[in-house]
């Protein structure tokens, strides 16, 4: 990859506030960001891997995640709902502002691909208790 791409990346990263700390075994990595026509907003695409037993962590978005489970299962727990597995080839979606948090409760690795509509200037995720 061009040196240029990574550090305009990076920059991409930072503008959005996608810079947070991340569970060991977890990963997310923003694919693209861009404005949207809602004033105000931003769609920011990120591909998320998780090992196996390895939760994201309890978080965050201000903002909606629209997510595609591309490989493996994970259990989804939403505040408020009960625990739901989502597999490979499935979709979820977690409404703006609600504590959650998905755990790979399968044998190999889970890969998601996640879109946030998020509030320009915010961070994409923030860590919960």
């Amino acid at each position: 990859m061009k040196k240029s791409m990574v550090i305009a990346g990076f920059a991409a990263l930072l503008v959005t506030g996608f810079v947070i700390a991340q569970q060991a075994g977890f990963t997310r990595t923003a694919v693209q960001t861009q404005d949207l026509s809602t004033p105000g907003r931003v769609a920011v695409q990120a591909r998320a891997e998780f090992d196996p037993g390895v939760a994201a962590g309890r978080h965050t978005h201000p903002g909606e995640e629209l997510g595609y489970v591309l490989e493996g299962q994970l259990e989804l727990r939403i505040d408020g709902q009960p625990p739901r597995t989502v597999k490979a080839g499935e979709a979820f979606f977690v409404p703006a502002g609600l504590v959650h948090d998905g755990i790979n409760t399968g044998s190999g690795k889970a890969k998601v691909l996640a879109t946030y509509i998020v509030e320009k200037g915010k961070p994409v995720a923030t860590p919960a208790n």
